[in-house]
């Protein structure tokens, strides 16, 4: 569990490092993709670490979640942004979140509980942040050189 847990924390460290290299403020949609997708996949590990402390099995990530960056690059501005916001907000959650049920966890107490709470909040903030992303065809998201 400590090498996922470490590993998560890479991921976030990775995320936020080019998010401050490379912000993304309005439809700079030639960066957004990058930067989103390493934070999008930062949150789906952080996510699947939560599920195991909560004692589930995280989701099998589904072609809507793996698509979701590039999905995103078909809607507007505005639902760009929202994204943006919410991966922001829901990494903010998830970032102490996750450190306090470690925490728990290391000093020999169940953090079962409030992981469960936790991957609620995660998975509904998820869920919502999917749903800003036009649906993808059968084909996948349009793709254009």
């Amino acid at each position: 569990m400590t090498l996922a847990m470490n590993a998560m924390s890479h991921s976030f460290a990775i995320a936020e490092a080019l998010a401050r290299a490379n912000p993304v403020s309005g439809p700079a949609l030639s960066s957004l993709p990058v930067a989103l997708s390493v934070r999008w996949a930062a949150l789906q590990d952080a996510g699947a670490a939560v599920a195991a402390l909560a004692g589930q099995e995280p989701e099998k990530v589904d072609a809507r979640m793996r698509n979701f960056p590039a999905q995103l690059r078909n809607s507007n501005e505005w639902q760009q942004d929202l994204a943006e916001q919410g991966i922001a907000d829901l990494s903010a959650i998830m970032r102490p979140g996750l450190t306090a049920l470690l925490a728990v966890s290391a000093r020999g107490q169940d953090p079962s509980a409030a992981a469960h709470r936790l991957w609620s909040e995660f998975t509904a903030a998820r869920d919502a942040i999917l749903a800003l992303a036009p649906e993808s065809g059968a084909m996948g998201p349009r793709r254009s050189a």
